[in-house]
């Protein structure tokens, strides 16, 4: 990378995940801070493609670290998935004098980024997504307020559940991964958890609900990734083989909104300086990670090819507990 930086865009992509603010907050300060202007692009790729763009100050990220959701908001864009659209993103930008640009967000969005950089745009990716799925990382930028806000949702719901001798199946966000959903149904005492990178079978939870109403068990929390689905059919099957009265909860959007926790500010705040840093040392085309407690960064192609192994001992774990 060349040319040196003096005008750093950055967006945020995909679905908005708590924290995302207060990575925004960092890279927007950080770069001031070393004299770069800053500029905030709207509505994700959308926004790079109708040059829906604004210079940002201290003030313009002042009192969101605490927010949730994005303030440069989110959308999906379909005309950023050509090659003609990539292409005009990347003249747009060049256009606006935009040297690089930040990328907050998934897969999907740090490959739009890959894309960009292909046409010699130089771009850093930050993780922000509550499934926890980035393969590279072993912790993405939402997911700790997303577990607290599932867990506490769990607990109202367990106070009704044993009020009544119920079972509740709850579905939570998840679509291709299970690592949210396994450490809520671990937090709050579920008796199952369905999560993609298991097989089951219903007879399965019949016989867990089974053994543990044989031990004095009078009501039960099935936790359900969302990639597993089919809450209303597990829970009237539950009710049909068991006589145990159950009912279907999908916890939704709720997950992904709300004021992030400390954990989620702090490493938001860590990763948006290691953003900054990478670029005004000349390193570009990178994903920031959070790698062994610490704070780090991958070639953007390699992070992309890379697979995260499931924590198998938490499914043991889950097993062996609730009873």
């Amino acid at each position: 990378m060349a040319k040196e930086i003096q005008t750093i865009g950055v967006l945020t992509s995909g679905g908005d995940a708590p924290g995302m603010n207060a990575a925004l907050r960092a890279v927007v300060r950080a770069g001031l801070h070393y004299g770069k202007k800053m500029i905030g692009i709207y509505n994700g790729y959308k926004g790079l493609l109708e040059k829906d763009m604004k210079e940002l100050t201290y003030r313009d990220v002042s009192g969101i670290i605490n927010r949730g959701g994005t303030v440069l908001k989110t959308a999906r864009c379909k005309e950023f998935l050509t090659s003609e659209g990539i292409q005009k993103a990347a003249e747009n930008a060049k256009e606006a004098g935009i040297d690089a640009l930040v990328v907050l967000g998934g897969d999907g969005s740090f490959r739009g980024a890959l894309a960009l950089s292909q046409y010699g745009f130089p771009v850093i990716g930050i993780p922000c997504t509550i499934d926890n799925d980035i393969s590279c990382s072993d912790y993405t930028i939402g997911y700790d307020t997303a577990l607290n806000t599932a867990c506490d949702a769990i607990d109202k719901i367990r106070d009704s559940c044993s009020s009544h001798d119920r079972c509740s199946v709850v579905e939570v966000m998840g679509r291709n991964a299970g690592y949210l959903a396994i450490n809520v149904a671990v937090a709050a005492g579920a008796e199952v958890c369905l999560i993609p990178e298991k097989k089951f079978d219903l007879s399965d939870i019949m016989d867990k609900i089974k053994e543990t109403t044989a031990k004095g068990k009078t009501h039960f929390i099935v936790v359900v990734a969302e990639g597993v689905g089919g809450v209303d059919f597990i829970a009237k099957n539950v009710e049909k083989q068991t006589g145990i009265e159950a009912r279907p909860s999908t916890l939704g959007y709720i997950q992904r909104g709300g004021c992030p926790t400390v954990k989620d500010r702090v490493v938001a705040s860590k990763m948006g300086l290691k953003a900054i840093d990478l670029l005004l040392e000349g390193v570009a085309n990178r994903v920031v990670v959070y790698k062994d407690t610490k704070i780090v960064d991958f070639d953007i192609t390699e992070a992309l090819s890379m697979k995260k192994d499931f924590d198998n001992n938490l499914v043991e774990l889950a097993e062996i507990l609730t009873y």
